[in-house]
């Protein structure tokens, strides 16, 4: 709880300055958004964090990497839940666009996909820049 006597050094005359313990009004509203501030910036990093797994493991080929990207997915997707740090409440909270953000997430993520396929099939296939093709002198002519 908060203590009834505060005390706060005061920047423009370098003086202590007592503040009246009766204005916890003042006092309350700093220690809230002292705490509403840290709880924006826990929710953030969770924030962020399920977007690095979901970034970093969408190819994912070990059996971890693939559990994490489907368990950022699934948050991610989830439209119901009520849990606080829910990815709808954290978006709420942050003032964001859930569907905004998903939407960009799996248009990503089929990009990645699509790139990673094409890059794959270029890797299989034998490179042919290296090899010369001898034309033939050929002649076509006219049958009469």
């Amino acid at each position: 709880m908060l203590r009834k006597a505060y005390v706060e050094r005061c920047m423009v005359t370098g003086g202590w300055i007592s503040l009246d313990p009766a204005d916890m009004g003042l006092i309350e509203a700093v220690y809230k958004k002292t705490l509403r501030e840290g709880e924006e910036r826990l929710m953030l990093a969770v924030l962020e964090s399920a977007v690095e797994d979901f970034q970093k493991y969408v190819v994912g080929r070990n059996l971890r990497g693939k559990k994490l990207f489907q368990q950022a997915e699934e948050w991610f997707l989830e439209k119901d839940s009520e849990e606080l740090f829910s990815f709808r409440n954290i978006c709420e909270t942050l003032q964001l666009h859930p569907d905004y953000i998903r939407q960009g997430l799996m248009v990503w993520k089929e990009a990645k996909l699509k790139t990673l396929s094409v890059e794959g099939y270029r890797q299989g296939r034998t490179k042919l820049h290296g090899t010369r093709i001898r034309h033939h002198p050929v002649r076509l002519s006219k049958m009469a």
